[in-house]
């Protein structure tokens, strides 16, 4: 475990306390430490990155920040380099874990951190137990009253930058909801409970382990305005569960593991002196996992041969005179879409011949036998990376019946250069089908490996997933065989080379600013990447 910096702080029991004054003494009335409900900020929710009701943001002063988090970057082999910063957040109920979560999220201004609540593992009650607990005499203080296996399967695969359901916990019914929320890992994740520290495997799946130790009187007159205004509870029904499960508690099951923590946070999310100096820690670790993938792909798999996963249109007239005049800069934008439409047509026809098939016998209205072919696989479903994939879905619904969409959002990191993922809606049980993949343009492959890498991480099989794309460079070609080398890939022409800002060379331009007339901005790339979010 690396350790913080220096500085200034009292060391209790092998950690360190972090104050923000000099003070150890009275730090004035209950009512003017307790945050006011009236505030701008929003009421504070145990499960702010799992609520169906928001969508998964936090908005700061500097950025918008993805707390459902994002599929991790990979390298050129298709494999994860390093795995998330795993900060877990330990103390009494109601002493600002939550608060203090959020503190370091805004001050660390990455734009993907998942905030992980252990109120979401909450165990599934029985009837009795539905019973206790609605008479305040369940125990949901007690270790026994979370689901630690679900807990640690769930933490594993979020550092490992798998895709997780999370289920959502309701505590006005004490039960789980139906539906449950996908979250991807991050390069940060915050995981917070108030037994954030009892179990072994948990613990050792933390990076960095932070105990927010607030005074048990504010704790209480915390847990008693929330339980009341967001919970629907009674005050008698509040106090009578304090007194029975929560003090008790406190006092055998959590305080005892302070002395597990690296850092202890006195007062909670007002100790900034405590946050920034976890921060500063934080982001020397995230420095230690940058990677610079596109670099990476333009500098491996030179000189090879293309790959035979790899399908390219033939090059007819027809074909040959459709791309000269849409990769001519002076073709108007009505025959640029004309022309494109035309070879996404013949692209998706192609696409579909490598789908597969089975004999089916029908009988003509001659009352004849026809041994024919039929799609042998359970549906079909187009995925498009936006924008310019999205120009693909009109012809491969032209030729595919009922098919189902779904949508992807690349980004390039206009400071790093690198691929973002930014908005993911794919179809429910789209593991069992066959998908094709659409984007106009592929030049590194970055963002085209990014997106198999998110259809993997929803359980498609690597063998049905077929890549489409009207125009590639070999660089991407062989990124994508290379990381994936059961994917197909089909393209109506390869182009060679990739210049230093990763354009395909001779190549056809921004293909989404010449679809849709948009202005293409300076440093525009042939992946088309570089959309606004939305």
């Amino acid at each position: 475990m690396n350790t913080l910096p220096a500085y200034s702080g009292a060391r209790i029991s092998g950690c360190w306390t972090l104050r923000s004054d000099g003070s150890g003494g009275s730090e004035g009335s209950l009512d003017r430490l307790l945050p006011s409900v009236s505030t701008g900020l929003s009421p504070r929710k145990r499960t702010t990155s799992q609520c169906k009701s928001e969508p998964p943001l936090l908005r700061t002063s500097k950025r918008t920040i993805y707390t459902a988090g994002r599929p991790p970057w990979y390298n050129e082999h298709g494999t994860q380099s390093k795995e998330a910063f795993v900060i877990g957040l330990c103390g009494g109920s109601a002493s600002g874990k939550t608060t203090v979560a959020r503190k370091i999220i805004e001050a660390l201004d990455v734009p993907w951190v998942v905030l992980l609540s252990m109120d979401s593992f909450y165990k599934v009650l029985s009837e009795d137990e539905q019973t206790l607990a609605a008479s305040n005499d369940y125990n949901f203080d007690h270790p026994d009253a979370f689901d630690f296996d679900l807990l640690t399967h769930t933490l594993r695969k979020l550092k490992q930058g798998k895709s997780v359901k999370i289920p959502v916990y309701d505590f006005t019914t004490h039960g789980r909801q139906k539906e449950w929320k996908t979250v991807y890992g991050a390069s940060v994740i915050i995981f917070e409970g108030i037994m954030a520290f009892a179990d072994k495997q948990l613990l050792q799946l933390l990076d960095m382990k932070i105990f927010v130790d607030t005074d048990s009187d504010i704790r209480l007159v915390r847990r008693l305005r929330r339980d009341i205004t967001e919970r629907g509870r009674d005050i008698e029904g509040v106090i009578k569960q304090y007194n029975k499960f929560v003090k008790p508690a406190f006092e055998q099951y959590i305080e005892p593991t302070m002395r597990l923590a690296d850092i202890v946070v006195p007062r909670g999310g007002g100790n900034m002196v405590a946050i920034d100096l976890i921060v500063q820690h934080v982001h020397s670790q995230l420095e230690e996992r940058e990677l610079s993938v596109r670099a990476a792909l333009a500098s491996a798999h030179q000189a090879q041969p293309l790959p035979q996963t790899l399908s390219v249109l033939e090059s007819t007239p027809q074909v040959r005179g459709m791309h000269t005049i849409i990769r001519n800069k002076e073709t108007s934008r009505d025959e640029f879409i004309f022309y494109s439409k035309r070879l996404m047509r013949l692209l998706i026809e192609r696409a579909l011949s490598f789908l597969p098939s089975q004999v089916h016998v029908v009988q003509t209205p001659q009352g004849e036998d026809y041994e024919g072919r039929t799609f042998h696989g359970k549906r079909i479903t187009g995925v498009s990376i936006l924008r310019a994939g999205e120009t693909m879905e009109p012809a491969l619904r032209a030729v595919c019946k009922d098919v189902r969409i779904g949508k992807i959002l690349i980004q390039t990191n206009q400071d790093t250069g690198e691929p973002e993922l930014h908005y993911l809606r794919l179809p429910k049980d789209i593991s069992e089908d066959h998908v094709i993949l659409m984007d106009c343009t592929v030049s590194t492959g970055a963002a085209a490996m990014m997106a198999v890498r998110v259809l993997l991480d929803h359980d498609v099989q690597e063998d049905k997933i077929l890549l489409v794309s009207l125009l590639m460079a070999e660089m991407g070609v062989h990124s994508v065989a290379y990381a994936f080398p059961q994917v197909k890939i089909i393209t109506t022409a390869v182009d060679k080379k990739v210049n230093d800002l990763f354009h395909i060379i001779p190549g056809i331009g921004n293909f989404g600013d010449r679809y849709f007339g948009t202005d293409a901005p300076p440093d525009w790339s042939d992946e088309d990447m570089d959309e606004p979010a939305y």
